[in-house]
């Protein structure tokens, strides 16, 4: 091989090595996108974490039957914070129709998301993922991000970024 070939062949290796990593490493969030945007709903993974308060683990599969508003959030996020009131009242509102919220708090600091948890008076279930374990199992990629599951636990809607009256409007009073 010349030199020349060699300074062409290196730079294709090196672009098609990123593209590669790329997809791998967000294929799980990229397959639940595409499958829910072209209307299938893929099984949600399976997910045991500790509640945020103490009290033992929770589990998704516990939530069979019932729709979840699945939403990773931190204390330091400050769309998070924005858009918390708004989880709580559908919290409240799809309860009574064996609907829930149910909270990741994820990489963050035990107290602070106590502190906030307490602060806006939040009663839906908060589950603790200290070191962000199950982000990649749902393709999280930053905060917050709400998917919904259905009654038979599959992923129904994603919402990548927060979330709106609109979404919740739209993708969780169908499913009750």
């Amino acid at each position: 091989m010349t030199w020349r070939a060699g300074a062409v062949l290196v730079p294709v290796v090196a672009l098609l090595a990123v593209l590669l990593y790329g997809v791998t490493a967000n294929g799980t969030g990229q397959s639940f996108d595409s499958a829910v945007a072209a209307g299938r709903r893929p099984p949600a993974p399976a997910l045991s974490l500790p509640l945020l308060g103490g009290g033992g683990t929770r589990s998704l599969a516990a939530y069979r039957g019932q729709v979840v508003v699945l939403n990773y959030w931190a204390s330091w996020c400050t769309p998070c914070r924005a858009e918390t009131p708004l989880l709580q009242r559908w919290h409240e509102r799809i309860l009574p129709r064996r609907g829930t919220v149910l909270g990741i708090d994820a990489l963050d600091v035990t107290g602070d998301a106590r502190a906030f948890a307490r602060r806006l008076h939040l009663t839906y279930p908060i589950l603790r993922d200290r070191d962000g374990d199950t982000e990649q199992a749902f393709g999280v990629r930053g905060y917050p991000e709400t998917l919904v599951v259905d009654r038979g636990g599959r992923i129904a809607a994603i919402r990548r970024g927060p979330i709106d009256e609109a979404f919740l409007r739209d993708e969780v009073l169908p499913l009750l």
